[in-house]
């Protein structure tokens, strides 16, 4: 809890005890102003609102007592944190910004950033020190532009040595120098005296506004005479539905009879373009139930069905191949819109098979609330940026299976755990994830046994990238 605190604080304006603040129009508004909105939009929409006597309809006996309860809240974020039903068993994902044009833009895609993600690990043989290993590379961003690679060691910044007690200062900054370094294992099968060594190559980096595309990577790969299609997938970002679908015309007009999903970075997104993929892995299942949201109990006239569609919203025709067997790569970072594509998927196909480790466990969709007097963008309080982007509704499948707090677990006899000194590249045939699947589509046990008996370096994982952007993914509906 400590640290999702802190992790949120970065996004949420440092307000002083006072009441009143000032906006981004130097207009003076005051907390209780931003306190009705909070109050108000989590009655109406919060999921878990029948849990949290402070959000009762019947809470208040009039006007003075519910002024007086604002008054006891000098910041808007102090209000909406006690309105949360149980955050660190339950509710780990609703939130709130004081910025809401850098919240649009990071849905859309656009955000502030070096162009890569990176996982910082304790540095072997230490107590102390850390070190970062790159795990993926934005193309044509900053970190690709500077010829840096996936698996590429980090262990100083600006030339100070990372350690447990720097390294997110280090890594917040805006600019800094990246001094690369080496796993030197002294050339003994002996780990005691292994070491990050100075490889005496630094780079230069500097966070820019960068657009990604979500579709990171596509290839076609021949195994046994059938063509197997991958597609590693890291958003469902609005309007990405249209460069998926040309995708899936490749894959089709390619005669691709196998389909591996990496899904391994793919924090979630919309869900419109989440059906609209299931909708293209299959075909067959046009106009039949794919996923259902349901509301609070106030809001159960809100309660949602997505089923499976042959045409986009533009009416473009989808391009489906008619599946009933996929392959799923999965980490610790597949939440949300990830994790409702393969739930929802399960009632329909013969197989699933997840290969890697068990996904977050997030089953709610959220929907970003403003100002306003239906909270919906047009119309928001021009005196101030808040907004709030709480957990609404609760996704399941046909068969109102939800997925579990602690996610879903790989295939049984697929489980593998991402290796730093072994990650591969990314859509080659011999990068582990695919390779299992590749492996299991020529029917290979001996090849499956054999990618997961390598032997693997053991690192303590200290923090992830993305840790400093907990506001990326979700499963969002508008």
């Amino acid at each position: 809890m400590q640290n999702y605190k802190a992790l949120i604080l970065l996004f949420i304006f440092s307000l002083s005890a006072v009441s009143c603040f000032e906006d981004n129009d130097d207009i003076g508004v005051t907390a209780n102003e931003i306190n009705d909105f909070v109050w108000k939009g989590m009655n109406l929409f919060y999921l878990y609102k029948d849990d949290v006597p402070d959000l009762a309809n019947d809470r208040f006996s009039g006007n003075g007592e519910y002024a007086s309860y604002l008054n006891n809240f000098s910041t808007p974020p102090d209000l909406f944190e006690s309105l949360i039903y149980e955050r660190e068993n339950v509710d780990r994902f609703s939130w709130i910004v004081d910025d809401y044009l850098a919240l649009e833009q990071l849905f859309q895609g656009n955000s502030i950033t070096n162009g890569m993600e990176y996982s910082l690990f304790l540095a072997p043989n230490s107590t102390t020190e850390a070190v970062g290993i790159i795990r993926l590379v934005l193309p044509d961003g900053p970190a690709d532009n500077n010829d840096l690679k996936r698996g590429d060691i980090f262990y100083a910044i600006d030339g100070v040595k990372l350690t447990l007690d720097n390294f997110r200062s280090l890594t917040s900054k805006d600019t800094y120098t990246l001094n690369l370094g080496f796993y030197n294992d002294k050339g003994t099968i002996d780990t005691d005296d292994d070491s990050i060594d100075p490889l005496n190559r630094d780079v230069n980096l500097s966070k820019v506004q960068y657009s990604e595309n979500p579709v990171f990577k596509i290839e076609i790969i021949n195994v046994g005479g059938e063509n197997v299609g991958y597609l590693m997938y890291n958003g469902f970002t609005a309007g990405s539905e249209n460069e998926l679908n040309a995708v899936f015309g490749e894959f089709k007009s390619n005669n691709v009879q196998h389909l591996v999903l990496d899904l391994r970075y793919n924090p979630g997104g919309r869900v419109n373009v989440e059906t609209f993929l299931a909708s293209m892995i299959t075909g067959q299942y046009t106009g039949d139930l794919f996923q259902k949201l349901i509301y609070n109990s106030t809001l159960q006239s809100n309660n949602t069905d997505y089923n499976f569609a042959n045409k986009l919203d533009d009416g473009g025709i989808i391009n489906s191949l008619g599946l009933n067997k996929i392959y799923v790569l999965t980490t610790g970072r597949s939440a949300s819109a990830s994790e409702g594509l393969i739930n929802s998927l399960m009632p329909y196909m013969n197989e699933i098979i997840q290969i890697g480790t068990t996904t977050v466990g997030k089953t709610q969709a959220s929907r970003t609330l403003y100002d306003s007097p239906n909270f919906q963008r047009a119309g928001a309080n021009p005196n101030h940026t808040y907004a709030m982007q709480p957990l609404i509704a609760n996704g399941v499948n046909k068969d109102d299976v939800a997925v579990p707090g602690t996610g879903l677990p790989p295939s049984i006899g697929f489980e593998y755990q991402e290796r730093p000194l072994n990650y591969g590249i990314l859509g080659d045939i011999n990068e582990p994830m695919l390779a299992l699947a590749l492996a299991d589509i020529e029917n290979s046990s001996s090849k499956i046994s054999d990618i997961k008996s390598k032997s693997a370096k053991i690192f303590k994982l200290l923090m992830d990238s993305n840790d400093f952007n907990p506001l990326e993914g979700g499963m969002i509906i508008d």
